[in-house]
């Protein structure tokens, strides 16, 4: 993967080139920033940058082995940590029985999501993390010489997955490496990362993206026309991820709004047992869905909130929300508009801490029919 595959980002990249060049690039960076910014597609781009045998002024040679295997994610000193579902044997819980996979979906899309992810692992309504047994396959991994006389490079993805155990044991490593080793570890909350492990990184915030850089890339990339490039590049604010997710996600968004708009309706009219049954349908979608149903409900109310401004360009919704709030958005107002998204990010929350879906969204609608009258 080259420099040329990330979207944006220009100064930044340019600044990576001088560091390496004149041998100032720190040996622990911690790329975070906004979701679909292009944080891994810049790590694993510079990796191929430091792997290379041959470097140009702007981007690794393409022609070296070390560079033609560095593309390909296959290169014997390029080293992956990334979140994965438990193994049976805690032993065998290490990123490698995935790896396969994991090189597919990043050459594929580097500009995926931790849900696309999950799924790419089948991991239904299991939490994936990083365990202990990794920390002891990355000391071995970089304990190794390096095999083509460079150096090494290791990519951690998500480090805030990562257990306490595994992340204590990997603190002397990150602090004093071994020679022409470089950690690039890339967060999307770096402040649940062990904060021991944040002082031994140089952080590194990967800016969010303007629509016009987004839309360009639709074009280019996936071969939308321009109008429709840009009226997805508008809604994803600033994420490339949510761009090319807009263009495969028509099921997930139509299912998503017919269960935000049958919640409203149930609430409003107080009808508890088709509000439980409601609560079960949801509850069937499995964790990952539920929480992207979650957000999407948090994106509804803050559009249907903005709505009642009048002001268009602040508005980010598809024609058939924008139907759906001309009658609904007087419904949510400055009394209630942030207790609502309190309690869909309690909820999601939840989500999160396995307790049981029927509960969380059978308790949500109740609370929806106090919070709309409001």
């Amino acid at each position: 993967m080259a420099f040329g595959n990330v979207v944006g980002q220009q100064e930044l990249i340019e600044r990576l080139y001088r560091e390496v060049r004149e041998n100032r690039l720190p040996h622990a960076l911690l790329f975070h920033g906004p979701e679909g910014s292009g944080k891994l597609a810049l790590a694993v781009s510079l990796a191929r940058y430091l792997l290379c045998r041959q470097p140009g002024e702007t981007d690794g040679c393409g022609v070296c082995p070390s560079c033609r295997m560095a593309a390909k994610l296959e290169h014997p000193d390029l080293h992956f940590s990334f979140p994965i579902i438990r193994s049976k044997d805690a032993a065998s819980s290490v990123s490698d029985v995935h790896l396969t996979a994991w090189r597919r979906q990043v050459l594929s899309n580097p500009y995926f999501s931790f849900r696309t992810w999950l799924e790419d692992m089948e991991a239904e309504n299991q939490q994936a993390m990083i365990y202990t047994a990794e920390s002891d396959a990355i000391q071995r991994k970089l304990s190794l010489k390096s095999s083509q006389g460079g150096c090494k490079v290791m990519v951690i993805w998500r480090p805030e997955k990562m257990n306490t155990e595994c992340a204590n044991k990997l603190l002397k490593l990150i602090e004093e490496p071994p020679s022409r080793t470089y950690f690039l570890l890339v967060s999307q909350e770096p402040e649940k990362v062990l904060p021991t492990i944040l002082s031994r990184t140089r952080q590194i915030f990967v800016h969010a993206l303007d629509a016009d850089t987004i839309g360009k890339a639709l074009v280019e990339r996936e071969q939308l026309v321009p109008e429709q490039a840009m009226q997805m590049a508008r809604v994803a604010h600033g994420s490339y991820t949510a761009a090319l997710e807009a263009m495969t996600a028509h099921k997930d968004n139509a299912l998503f709004f017919e269960l935000f708009v049958i919640l409203m309706r149930l609430s409003y009219q107080r009808k508890i047992k088709e509000m439980k049954k409601w609560s079960e349908q949801v509850a069937a979608l499995g964790r990952e869905r539920q929480k992207a149903f979650l957000e999407y409900c948090q994106h509804l109310v803050r559009e249907n909130f903005m709505y009642n401004f009048r002001e268009e360009e602040l508005n980010y919704m598809n024609s058939m929300e924008s139907d759906f709030s001309v009658k609904f958005a007087r419904f949510i107002n400055e009394r209630n508009v942030i207790k609502i998204m309190n309690e869909l990010s309690e909820a999601q929350r939840d989500v999160e801490q396995n307790v049981s879906p029927k509960m969380i969204f059978f308790d949500l609608a109740l609370k929806m029919i106090v919070l709309l009258i409001q």
